[in-house]
Formats: C-alpha cells, structure tokens, sequence
C-alpha cells in the first residue's frame, strides 16, 4: 500500500499519476472527500481529492456517475492511463471473486481499446469468462482469437473439465485434437484437465488414450497428471491400474492420495482405503477433509460404526472442525450406522449449518422412524431466513411422515411444495404413494396415480404393489403388479412381491404360474442376508446356514432364546412362510433365518449391556420382527436393526417402529 501526497484537483491528479506510476503490483482505490468551501462556489464545482490509496481490495469498485466501474471511468477521463497489467489486475480481480458482471463491463473496455488484440488480455478474458462458469462467452472469444497459444486452448479445456458436465467434458475432448493440429504442445494442465474430463465420463478408452498422450509429452509422472490418471482410472472401476499409476509417481501430494483411497471406498472396498490412510500419515502427509469425507462415505456405506468413530476421533485430534461436507459426511455416517444421537450431536455442533446438513439430518430422522422430530425440525428451519429448502428436504420430510405413519403432515408438505416453486418428481410422487398406501388408503392411493400430472412409472406403481402386500390386499396387488409389469417387466421384487401377496391367499396355483415367469424371464430372487460387525469384523449369515465356523453354538444359542421368548408370550408367525407345507415345516422354516442367526451370533460374541447392531440387505420380515422385540426384553439390552427402508430400535420388548413399518 503506497499513500500519496495531497492533490488539490483532479487535472493535477492526472498528471502527478502520470509522472509518478505507482507500482504495477497493486492499483488504486480513490478515497474522495467533501470539495473544499471554494471550490463548492467556483463556477465548475470540480470534486477534490485529499488523497488516494494504492489497493486492490477495491478495484472493483461502482462507477460515481454510471453503472460502470470507477478506474474504467478514470481511463475514459484520462486521469489514468490503460496498459496491459491494468487490465489484467482487473481481469484477476473479476475472476478471484467471480465477479462475472464485472467482467463483462472490462471487456467491453478493452473491446474499444487499443489492446483489444493482445493475446495476454485475449487470454485473461478468455480464462476470466471460463472460470466464472460462462463457457458459451469463453467459447465465443475463444472462435474469435485471430492468435491462440498453449494458454488460450488450456484454458478452453479447462473451463470444460471444471464446467463437470458430459457435454462439456465431450468438448474439451474434440478440442484437444484441434489443439494438436494447430501445432500447440500440451502441458500439465492441459493433459490433467483431459484426464479429470474423462473421469467424470467414466470413459475409460478415452482415458488411456489420453494417458498415452501424457507419455508422449513426458508428463506420465508429473504429479498433477499423475494424480488425475489416479482418479481417472478409479472412478472408471480400474484400481488395478490407479494403484500401477500410483505406485510409480516420482513424487506424490494429498491429491493423489486421496483420489487412490476413494477410488476403494467408491468400490466398498473400505478396509484397502482405511490400509491406504494409515500409510499416508506414517509417510507424513496430511489428511485432508476430502480424505476423511471419502472414509466416512465407505463407514456409511457398510455401517460400520466403530470405523467411523475411530475416524472422528482422528479427525477431533488433527484439529478439524466440523465444517463444509465433512461435517454433514460425518453426520450422515452416524446416522446410516444406526446412532442417530450421535448424528444429532454432530449436527448442534456443525460449525455452519446449510441445507445440505439439515437435509441429512431430516433423511436420518426418517429412516430412524422419528416423525415428529423430522417435523419439529422441517419448521424450525422454515423461520431460517439463510436456509431456503429444496426438492431433497421434501423429500426427507415426506419419507419420515410415511415411515411415522403421520397422514395429515405429510399431506400438507405435499402441497406446500407449490409455495416454494418445487415441482414434485418421480420420487416425491412415489413417497406420497407409499404414504398413502401404508395408513391403508390403497383406493386413494391408486387414484392419485392416475390423476397425476406426469405418466406414471414402474416405482410409483411398485409402492401400491408394497402397500397391497402390506394390507394383503390382493386384488389391488395383482392390478398394480400388472401395471409394473407392463412398464418394466424385469423391475425389482415385483414377481417375488406378487408371488407372496398370493401365497398369503393360498392361491398356490397362481403362486406356481409367477415363479414358472420368473424362471421363463431368468429372474431370480434376491437371496437375504445379515451381517454383523465386532471387533471390526464383519459376519455374514444366510438363512438355514450350515457352513457356520461355530454353527452348533449359534443354533444351540437361538434354540434357548426362542424357548425363552416363547414362555412369555411369543408366537411364530407363520403368514410370512410362502411354501405349501404343513405347520410344523412353516416353523422350521422360520427358525433359523438369517437375522436370528447374527442375534444369536452377535450375543456369543459380545459383552453384556452392549448395544448389538444387525443389517440386513432386503426387508426384515414380520416374524424376525416379533421375535427380535421379545428377545430385547429378555437378554436386556438394545438391538438394532437396519433393512433396506430403515432402523428398527428394539428395547424392553417394543420396536422405535410401533409397529408401523
């Protein structure tokens, strides 16, 4: 900052400025004072200057006198003279802040100034546009450039590769060839913005001939193509290859590191991402919070609680804070792994709450089954005037009304969605189906379906077809099933869902004639299992599992536990066997499915008090659900389980569920 002497005019100013340039680092920002008591009575009534600053803070500032810019109006007047690094100093400025208003006033400037041609200007204006998210004004000074050099074509890409859209990504791949014909060599950033353009595409022939590119050039262990050619090849589904591209990087940074631990948290493979982080602090480089976000979306993802905790921890010690989508990450991980308390935490503690975090928040409330506490909080944060929800929030709160059998609230966010100009999607529809369907209102249910604004698609006609097997309505079932047929005739669980609602009936026939399609079509049902984690070890059960490492002291634990829960009142229910057999199998059949094999499992395997967490990958069914409350009364102590449509907290022989699911 460079402060100057006072000038008693604006003349004078001129010329002072021009006989003394300031430093080519910095412009200036005029302070302007109140003229002088003479100058108010001369006859031109000129403005004076006490003094000015030297600043770029506010290079940007409004015209005093149009709706432009005040050092365009100094230029216009003369009192300032236009060169190339004023220019550009205004170019970075509109560019840093995204000022893309701005922007275009500059440009038109130049447009009537003699530097109109400079390639320098041409391609600041070119990457100022690009940067700011105008691709079509960027691409059209682009066409218009008399003169491109390596700059002007990277930026071009890399305004595409930045823009993370398929058409964009799709053009800086056209261009690229173009540049190559034009004579242009690529550099770095050229050949990283192509591999990140491939990788958002997932184009994986696309990638490699790029790759080739970057041996071509030399640039195959650069670090920042390199960590590009990680994530390019992770993203696609090629760790093998991430992991080659990785392991011969001369020099590597967090980027590269974290785009390889992500690629194996993306795959599941969460216990190769933990092996990865670990290996990068021993090697002394910092986790960052997308290095945590990545670790906690593979926790989530499986459940796993105690990793997930292990990584807050970790993140508590290095000195994060609860910022950003690290801090939402963290609380949908505690909220997917079945400790919505916790979540709750995490979220009073969020360093700034945004829509994202309380649209994470209502979804863990919902799949929690606590409909009230979604509700309480959907109108709280309508007296936030910062937080403007969005289709995603309504969608939260429409899910836990249908999950807390809550009728009339749900009906209402329904329709106050118009106040806010949301157009409900397939998804809103469906909810509000599912809503309908599980208080029993199948009639108005499919009702709706055909009074709705949009064509009705196989998911929508799929939540009648859950509610019909829910209320074992079956004339409405089959007709719904027809409907999900016609659309999608290979559309998830619909025969298995039809073949229950007629088993349920008795309807053998017809239950022989579905499975007779199902085997025509080469569909095949969805084998149920659960899994339980100790010791960071997961356990898979199937149901009737023989193959058990410690199969007599699992069954053995069950056979006492149903004995027990049988004296003080269970009842198999023996609705939810689909086979024509007598009683006694249907009992059998039950007895040993794979939700009471992790329960039996996980109660040999862990200490007394201790909260037992189940998953589950299809719906837990009926009778598991009964039995599972009378065991929680019994052996005292919480057991959680997680389906594919949410939490069930058993306690004390009651469902957080009420039944209601």
């Amino acid at each position: 900052m460079i402060k100057c002497k006072q000038i008693s005019s604006l003349s004078h100013f001129s010329t002072h400025l021009k006989s003394s340039t300031p430093p080519l680092s910095t412009i200036f920002r005029t302070l302007w004072q109140s003229a002088t008591e003479d100058n108010n009575n001369s006859n031109n009534n000129k403005w004076s200057i006490s003094h000015y600053i030297i600043d770029d803070k506010n290079l940007l500032r409004p015209s005093f006198t149009s709706t432009g810019l005040h050092v365009l109006d100094l230029i216009d007047n003369g009192s300032l003279q236009p060169n190339r690094t004023i220019y550009n100093k205004l170019l970075k400025r509109c560019t840093m802040l995204g000022k893309l208003k701005q922007g275009k006033l500059v440009h038109a400037h130049i447009v009537d100034s003699e530097l109109k041609h400079d390639l320098v200007i041409q391609n600041s204006i070119l990457f100022m546009y690009a940067k700011c998210g105008n691709l079509e004004l960027a691409r059209q000074v682009f066409d218009e450039m008399s003169v491109k050099d390596v700059v002007s074509w990277t930026s071009m890409i890399t305004g595409y590769s930045q823009n993370e859209r398929a058409s964009s990504a799709s053009s800086a791949l056209v261009l690229f060839p173009e540049m190559i014909r034009h004579g242009s060599k690529p550099n770095e950033f050229t050949l990283s913005s192509l591999v990140k353009c491939c990788g958002f595409m997932q184009s994986y022939v696309d990638g490699k001939q790029i790759h080739g590119c970057c041996w071509k050039y030399g640039f195959q262990s650069n670090v920042f193509v390199g960590s590009s050619l990680v994530d390019m090849y992770a993203r696609c589904g090629y760790l093998r290859e991430a992991r080659l591209v990785f392991d011969e990087l001369e020099s590597k940074n967090e980027v590269s590191w974290n785009a390889l631990i992500s690629g194996y948290a993306r795959k599941g493979e969460g216990e190769e991402a933990l092996a990865l982080f670990v290996k990068m602090q021993r090697e002394d480089y910092g986790a960052t919070d997308f290095t945590y976000s990545a670790l906690l979306c593979s926790s989530s993802s499986t459940g796993s609680l105690e990793q997930g905790k292990w990584l807050h921890a970790h993140m508590m010690k290095s000195g994060k804070k609860l910022v950003g989508y690290v801090g939402n990450t963290l609380l949908h991980m505690y909220a997917k792994s079945g400790n919505i308390w916790d979540a709750k935490k995490v979220f009073d503690r969020l360093f700034k709450v945004d829509v994202v975090s309380c649209n994470s928040m209502l979804i863990g409330y919902a799949q929690h089954g606590l409909g009230k506490e979604a509700v309480d909080l959907f109108e709280e944060m309508m007296l936030w005037v910062e937080i403007e929800p969005n289709d995603i929030t309504f969608l939260s709160v429409l899910t836990a009304c249908s999950h807390a059998g809550l009728l009339d609230e749900g009906k209402y966010y329904f329709e106050l969605m118009k106040k806010y100009d949301i157009e409900p999607k397939v998804s809103h529809y469906t909810t509000f189906v599912d809503l309908l369907g599980r208080a029993g209102l199948l009639d108005q249910a499919k009702s709706f379906i055909e009074e709705m604004p949009i064509e009705p698609t196989a998911t929508i006609w799929g939540a009648l077809l859950g509610a019909s097997k829910m209320h074992k309505n079956m004339q409405m079932g089959a007709y719904a099933a027809q409907k999900v047929l016609e659309l999608d005739p290979f559309y998830s669980g619909t025969h298995t869902l039809l073949s229950n609602i007629y088993a349920s009936a008795g309807r053998w026939k017809d239950v022989a004639n579905v499975r007779k399609m199902m085997k025509d079509s080469g569909l095949k049902k969805e084998p149920a299992c659960s899994w339980v984690e100790i010791e960071n070890s997961v356990h898979v059960f199937v149901a009737n599992d023989i193959s058990l490492p410690d199969k007599d002291k699992v069954y053995g634990m069950w056979e006492k536990l149903n004995q027990k829960i049988k004296e003080i009142g269970y009842v198999p229910d023996t609705s939810h066997v689909h086979l024509f057999v007598d009683q006694h199998e249907k009992e059998l059949n039950l007895q040993y499915h794979s939700e009471k094999l992790a329960l039996a499992f996980a109660l040999l395997n862990t200490s007394p008090g201790s909260t037992i967490r189940i998953m589950k990958n299809i719906r837990v069914c009926g009778d598991c659900h009964s039995a599972i409350k009378y065991v929680s009364l019994v052996v005292k102590r919480e057991i959680i389980v997680r389906d594919t449509n949410r939490f069930h907290h058993f306690r004390d022989g009651l469902c957080s569920c009420r039944d209601y699911w």
